[in-house]
């Protein structure tokens, strides 16, 4: 069977004769004016909410940042906020220790909460948070009590070992769980 005999056998040209008539054409002309601007109306509207939604966000601008800088999206921002964090201990004193262990303890529960580990306390968040960071899990549990000994007694001692230890355990916890 050819093709011409396939088109003769089911009418498809007398039909394609019939739709292309300018008597048909002109009764279809308010249809087709009804859909282009149905066509344009959904258009602008997913435009619009597109532009307005996180996922062109996400998928744009976080993968462009990503593929150029060479690591995950907001580990700059992290790494930034680590060295600050560092940079406060370069005095020495063991007040400036405290403070960076705070503030370090502080960056772990926001990284936790960016990564979508919302739980009532923090050692919740962390123990659902355990399998990015399986080898550090406990000390980071054991540098969260020290954390809270500072907070809630200003008479801990710390010494700089113990201190650049803790700081080290959040850094690998902050570095695990943000990178994922």
């Amino acid at each position: 069977m050819t093709w011409d005999q396939f088109y003769q056998t089911l009418h498809i040209k007398e039909f394609i004769y019939y739709i292309s008539a300018p008597e048909i054409q002109q009764m279809l002309l308010p249809v087709k004016i009804v859909f282009i601007f149905c066509s344009l109306f959904f258009f602008i509207f997913v435009v619009y909410f597109m532009m307005r939604s996180s996922w062109l966000h996400h998928k744009f601008v976080e993968e462009v940042s990503e593929f150029f800088s060479w690591q995950a999206y907001g580990q700059k921002e992290l790494t930034k906020q680590l060295n600050r964090i560092k940079k406060r201990t370069e005095s020495g004193a063991e007040s400036d220790f405290k403070l960076a262990i705070i503030d370090a303890d502080d960056l772990l529960e926001e990284v936790l909460e960016e990564r979508g580990f919302d739980q009532e306390s923090f050692e919740e968040n962390i123990k659902r948070a355990s399998r990015l960071i399986p080898t550090i899990y406990s000390e980071v549990l054991n540098a969260h009590e020290i954390r809270n000994l500072i907070v809630y007694n200003p008479d801990y001692k710390l010494t700089t070992e113990h201190a650049k230890r803790i700081l080290g355990t959040y850094e690998a916890a902050i570095n695990g769980i943000g990178v994922e």
